[in-house]
């Protein structure tokens, strides 16, 4: 399938993005689609909202990677298992070993994954989540400066919003509640 500049561009973004996250860790969807920005109308998604569309741009994205070696972007050279959902969930896929799939892989990193009571294979976002500001190759070129001394408390920001909704999705309503106090 043909893609247009603009669709091309965001593809090469996003596997670009995925590249920069270290061995061991993961991100989101949505965190992939912030650090490369909204992407120009015209792309992948027109039906949905905004702020849906990105994230699910991302996910679109590492769906159409590449199985081809010789590709610039493909399988091997673009970590895909590194990117789950916000709760830390691998998502479900129409074909279940493919979730299974991306659990090994992840597994082979030294990444735990655990199976929920709903059967969900999950990361715990705490000790495995990779939320920076800025993409590092960004830092490097000397586009925005990570080594600001805000930028550790913004870190904790996003991981606790990250750990905000995990908790959520478990019930734990006690541990929402005293995080929306101490804000």
């Amino acid at each position: 399938m043909a893609r247009s500049d603009e669709a091309a561009a965001f593809f090469h973004a996003v596997y670009s993005a995925v590249q920069e996250i270290p061995p061991g860790k993961v991100t989101s969807y949505g965190h992939i689609a912030k650090l490369i920005g909204t992407p120009a109308s015209g792309c992948v998604l027109l039906t949905l909202p905004a702020a849906a569309q990105r994230p699910r741009q991302v996910g679109v994205c590492l769906k159409h990677l590449p199985s081809d070696p010789g590709a610039r972007f493909n399988h091997d050279n673009v970590p895909w298992q590194r990117v789950i959902n916000s709760k830390g969930i691998i998502s479900p896929r129409s074909v279940p070993a493919a979730t299974l799939n991306q659990a090994t892989a992840l597994q082979a990193e030294g990444v735990t994954v655990t199976t929920s009571a709903m059967g969900e294979l999950m990361v715990d976002l705490r000790e495995y989540g990779w939320f920076p500001r800025s993409l590092p190759s960004e830092a490097n070129e000397g586009l925005e400066d990570s080594s600001s001394d805000d930028s550790d408390d913004d870190d904790e920001d996003e991981v606790g919003e990250e750990e905000e909704e995990v908790n959520h999705e478990e019930g734990s309503d006690a541990g929402n509640n005293a995080r929306r106090r101490r804000r």
